[in-house]
């Protein structure tokens, strides 16, 4: 098993691997392209975006790499000669599921010791990249602004000498408002040996200048500017072109970049922040004045003033707000109003400003929390994917990349879509983080389960007849009976015994319909319901007699057994036989009378049911009376 498993392990997790870089790659490639860097700062960046891709890499080859192994031993009937000599598919999978628990395991310490370094390099590594300023390429016809506070506007460019003609460059490094412009012949830039500075040589050309910080006094009509011609001119421009790192402490320091010891060390600390900040917020808001009465009254002690609580205000009758007005000038009551209400909105625009840190301190403690149960929903989703892929594969008995691949990857886009919602919402606050990190884990372990369950015991569970014979049974639809003349027969039928079941069985089926009313009342329904004893007796005698009727040479005795119905035992004929239920049925009235209605449909096709019984058993009887026809042929299937 092990043999079989590990060479496709190996190379669905590299396949896997590949194709998440490739989507990397794609997020990433404004920030790469045209920077001019050199291929070893790209491999290392690829290199630590490759490790921190392994999570979502490695649940997907481990569903994909189990699914192709256990499809191929299906489908080369290994696992059938497996089970035929009494290894059962849980001790076929004894060594992957060991297997598995080390990767788990190992999944475990990558999270905690391997990928905080890698997430911190790689994205220290990035915003280097994103800051670098991009490889020098002025194109013809266009402004190119790349480089900071200078718009260049080139008309032709010389490919082979560098010269640039008719050039219009606006210095915008001061603002609009101080702009200088420069417009020459022919021109040629290049850079200083350190990559610090660009150096524009230029020819025959004006240069104007807006000196409006100088002439602060002037008027703005009358704005003072220069104007300057020149044959020859050298400007220096400071651009940057060299590849700086940048410290990777400060991202040490984020939550991307801490194991466990040190996310819940920071989760401790900003909660207890949190909870200090809130009891004084809490203090404030209790001790504020209200109607002008202070919450504390001050003593002077021998060691200084001391704040002692105010017993709380009695009211010896309800306070009458109309009197506040009635005792004053009519005109201030809107004044009155306009400095209360301008008093509560300052209060809570106040306590809101308040929250807005808190609410900060809270999302830190979030981000760091679903930054913590990474580290183990990792090594589940490697376990639960297994469950997954091994059983499925068993089922379907598909080998090699087609079925499995489209199995697994639209499996893993639904585990995708689900782990990323909970994600959001832990982010958000709207869930609880450990509920919306271990979402897509309750959502798919319920689903490992009964894959397994359903492959031990061999079910069918992509039976498409078996889902129909299903529905079917569900909506009291009953299958068409199917038989065929048999070549040898080895009990004969009796004539008298045959007529006996028959009698008896419509005696069974006159006695069931005259006790039991075609239209019960919704009392009657609940309580008693249709005899499932009784009709139970009727549906093992139809059995029975057509058992024993099939042995029969007459092709017109099989083919009217096949008319006669399937009876099926549904719960709508006799709902509950426990008399609290029934009346917790019969009080619910939402729930007790759309049932009532699907019962009755039920119980009408059922009467429909015995009495096509009654006339096909009658019909038996008078075909088995008759002399015998051989020259009817029964239909067979196409």
């Amino acid at each position: 098993m092990l043999q079989s498993f590990l060479p496709l392990f190996v190379m669905t997790f590299l396949i896997c691997l590949f194709i998440v870089l490739m989507q990397f790659l794609w997020r990433y490639i404004d920030d790469l392209v045209g920077k001019g860097l050199e291929m070893s700062v790209i491999g290392e960046l690829f290199f630590y975006a490759a490790l921190t891709m392994v999570p979502m890499a490695l649940p997907l080859a481990i569903l994909l790499a189990s699914l192709m192994t256990f499809g191929n031993l299906g489908e080369q009937f290994e696992l059938t000669a497996m089970k035929a000599s009494g290894v059962s598919l849980i001790k076929s999978m004894r060594p992957l599921i060991a297997l598995m628990v080390i990767v788990a395991i190992g999944a475990f310490f990558f999270q905690n010791n391997v990928l905080p370094v890698a997430q911190a390099k790689m994205y220290t590594l990035l915003y280097s990249m994103k800051q670098k300023s991009p490889e020098l390429e002025i194109p013809e016809g266009v402004f190119y602004d790349q480089i900071t506070g200078f718009n260049l506007y080139v008309k032709h460019k010389d490919r082979e000498t560098g010269i640039l003609n008719d050039l219009l460059i606006y210095n915008v490094s001061k603002g609009t408002d101080n702009a200088t412009i420069i417009y020459a012949d022919s021109g040629k830039i290049s850079m200083t040996d350190d990559k610090s500075h660009l150096i524009l040589n230029l020819w025959n050309g004006e240069q104007f200048e807006n000196l409006r910080e100088q002439g602060s006094t002037f008027s703005s009509q009358n704005v003072p500017y220069r104007r300057e011609t020149f044959n020859d001119k050298e400007v220096l421009i400071a651009f940057d072109a060299n590849f700086n790192r940048m410290d990777e402490s400060g991202m040490r320091n984020q939550y991307v970049g801490k194991n466990i010891a040190e996310l819940q060390a920071t989760i401790d600390s900003v909660t207890a922040r949190v909870d200090s900040v809130g009891d004084v917020y809490g203090h404030d808001i209790k001790t504020q004045r209200y109607f002008g009465l202070s919450y504390y009254k001050y003593e002077s002690t021998d060691t200084g003033m001391r704040a002692i609580p105010q017993p709380p205000v009695a009211m010896v009758a309800p306070l009458n707000l109309d009197s506040i007005f009635s005792g004053s000038n009519p005109a201030f009551t809107k004044s009155y109003l306009n400095q209360a209400l301008d008093k509560a909105k300052r209060s809570r625009q106040d306590f809101e400003f308040r929250s807005y840190t808190m609410n900060d301190d809270r999302r830190v403690i979030r981000r760091h929390a679903i930054e913590l149960m990474k580290k183990f929903t990792l090594s589940m989703a490697c376990i639960v994917f297994f469950f997954i892929g091994a059983p499925l594969g068993a089922i379907i008995r598909k080998g090699g990349l087609g079925m499995p691949l489209v199995i697994s990857v639209f499996l893993f886009i639904f585990y995708y879509i689900i782990d990323n919602t909970g994600y959001k919402m832990a982010r958000e606050g709207r869930l609880e983080v450990w509920e919306g990190m271990w979402l897509s884990t309750f959502v798919l372990l319920p689903l490992g389960v009964f894959f397994t369950y359903k492959a031990v015991n061999d079910s069918a569970v992509f039976n498409r007849d078996a889902y129909a014979n299903f529905f079917r049974k569900l909506i009291g639809r009953s299958q068409m009976r199917k038989l065929e003349l048999k070549e040898v027969v080895i009990n004969e039928v009796d004539l008298s015994v045959a007529i006996s079941k028959i009698n008896n069985l419509n005696t069974l089926i006159s006695d069931f319909l005259q006790s039991n009313p075609p239209r019960q009342s919704y009392l009657q329904y609940w309580q008693n319901g249709y005899d499932s004893i009784r009709l139970h007796t009727i549906r093992a005698e139809l059995e029975q007699m057509v058992d024993y009727l099939s042995n029969s040479r007459e092709r017109l005795i099989i083919l009217k057994l096949m008319e006669l119905p399937e009876l099926l035992s549904l719960w709508f004929y006799h709902p509950s036989s426990n008399k609290l239920l029934s009346w917790m049925f019969i009080i619910l009235l939402p729930v007790g009378i759309p049932l009532y209605i699907i019962g009755l449909q039920q119980q009408r096709h059922l009467r429909e049911q015995l009495e096509h019984i009654k006339v096909t058993d009658n019909e038996l009887i008078s075909l088995l009376n008759t002399p015998p026809h051989t020259n009817t042929v029964l239909p067979t299937e196409s």
